[in-house]
């Protein structure tokens, strides 16, 4: 049972990071650190989330949704800071809970981030092959069916889009860390001039009746007993709420998807020039920026159109359409179509980093550890995982498998919380750039919100996930727990330092 918890200590992560086969280039400055952050948080959840929450559960309310999803975020924010600082080793979760939980639990979190992070680069790169799927047949050019995604002729059917954005960026994120911050500053942009529109154009049609009621009254949801239903559902016969104030806290639960990434600035630390000072800005930074944009753009949209008309799949170019204004509804399009293309960027920029770590700890292929002797990229598992993902997602539509990204995030928050707490018992000798304030009150704090929102998700989004932390289980006790780089520690004889596995000398 030792060894499943054996911690790696945070002197040993940065050791490692010093090998010259091993480690990665610091390129990264804070400014960079919240362009990444903002370029994944802002996707389609502003985009679509907030005519479906607002018509279905919190009316105009919507913007406390916001606010509060946005507080659950930034309780876990304050100790991804903390930990970002003081551990600057690429693996976020991953590696924070190796230093403090010990192996197995940090195996466990590594292979959830790997999931949630291919899973969600997949869905994001097929929702934007369907915008410019859109844009290309308001143009005159039909992509053939069986290109598509759909069933052509013959019953085949591949997303041609979705594959080549995904191996695109596959070949950016090969090419160096910079580029692809150049690239994302470009698109970040434009996206927010998109969501600057939305607020600033919309702010003239505003109508204060539209406001009444800002808190509209509760209505009973029936309790049902499916798969579909939340988990607390289940537990406890408790429905989500339509309306009234549970209605808002049911609406945050559904608008947290839009804050999903922030964390993912963590897993770039190992690049970062100056990560004590800079990743706690990023994180946090970006984290702050999103959520004013999100308030702002559902106050205005809920005041344009009442929210019981609102669009549920386009809410915001609805919106605009609905009041005579079809250009403005063409450049959110646009804007929301160029967005997602950050958001596949550093989802895969994420994963790949959480990969790296977890082969350089031997806990998956030391093959998968060397960077690219030019460009200092992890560029085998880059190549392997765009190449994987993009297959996924050019035959698979993985609609109801999204959620599974949410549950993902949301355990990820709740294993770092829990690791700020421990190390700080543990370690309270290491020196902290940012400190979380208010330990243990909040992490603890971080994790009750965290699980209020996990156990609204559907029961069957926790079925898929507990299989996909089985499978986990099995290659971890498989492979990874008799060729971690620490296993080999514990069996070299005293005094002497085991050399790398077979195979991985050149």
């Amino acid at each position: 049972m030792s060894t499943l918890f054996r911690t790696k200590n945070v002197e040993q992560s940065i050791r490692d990071t010093e090998e010259p086969e091993h480690s990665l280039k610091k390129s990264l400055s804070a400014l960079d650190l919240t362009v990444f952050g903002v370029g994944v948080i802002i996707g389609t959840g502003i985009f679509v989330l907030t005519g479906q929450v607002a018509k279905n559960n919190a009316g105009p309310a919507v913007s406390l949704a916001f606010v509060a999803a946005g507080v659950v975020c930034a309780l876990a924010a304050l100790c991804y800071a903390e930990f970002a600082s003081t551990v600057p080793v690429a693996g976020s979760a991953y590696t924070f809970s190796y230093a403090s939980l010990g192996e197995m639990p940090a195996w466990i979190i590594g292979w959830d981030l790997v999931l949630e992070f291919a899973l969600g680069t997949a869905v994001v790169a097929v929702g934007w092959s369907g915008y410019i799927r859109s844009l290309l047949d308001n143009a005159g050019w039909h992509l053939p069916d069986y290109l598509a995604g759909r069933d052509g002729a013959h019953g085949f059917g591949f997303d041609i889009l979705a594959a080549a954005l995904v191996l695109v960026l596959t070949v950016i994120l090969v090419l160096g860390m910079k580029l692809s911050a150049r690239i994302t500053s470009i698109v970040v942009a434009i996206k927010v001039a998109v969501v600057l529109i939305v607020i600033i154009a919309g702010a003239f049609f505003i109508h204060g009746e539209n406001y009444k009621p800002f808190i509209p009254n509760p209505q009973p949801v029936p309790a049902g007993s499916s798969l579909k239903a939340p988990l607390v559902q289940l537990m406890f016969g408790w429905a989500p709420a339509n309306f009234g104030v549970m209605g808002i806290f049911t609406a945050a639960s559904v608008v947290f998807f839009a804050f999903i990434g922030f964390d993912i600035v963590a897993t770039a630390a190992e690049e970062t020039r100056n990560p004590q000072r800079d990743m706690p800005r990023g994180i946090l930074g970006s984290l702050v920026i999103c959520t004013v944009l999100y308030v702002a753009v559902s106050i205005v949209v809920t005041g344009m159109e009442k929210y019981t008309r609102l669009s549920v799949e386009a809410p915001l170019a609805d919106a605009f359409k609905a009041i005579g204004h079809p250009w403005y509804a063409g450049v959110i399009s646009f804007g929301a179509a160029v967005g997602l293309t950050t958001v596949c960027l550093i989802l895969l920029l994420g994963q790949t980093r959480v990969f790296f770590a977890m082969s350089r700890d031997g806990l998956l292929p030391r093959f998968f550890s060397r960077v690219h002797p030019r460009f200092k990229t992890p560029h085998r598992p880059t190549i392997l995982l765009g190449v994987v993902i993009a297959v996924v997602a050019g035959f698979t539509s993985l609609s109801e498998l999204a959620e599974l990204v949410n549950i993902g995030t949301l355990f990820a928050f709740v294993v770092v919380a829990i690791s700020v707490i421990i190390l700080r018992k543990t370690r309270p000798d290491l020196p902290r750039a940012f400190r979380t304030p208010w330990v243990p009150f909040v992490p603890i704090l971080s994790v009750c919100a965290t699980l209020w929102l996990m156990v609204n998700l559907p029961a069957e989004t926790w079925i898929r996930f507990a299989v996909w932390m089985l499978i986990g289980l099995v290659v971890y006790f498989s492979y990874g727990r008799t060729h971690s780089r620490l296993a080999r520690r514990d069996e070299a004889p005293a005094g002497e330092v085991p050399g790398p596995p077979p195979g991985n000398t050149r």
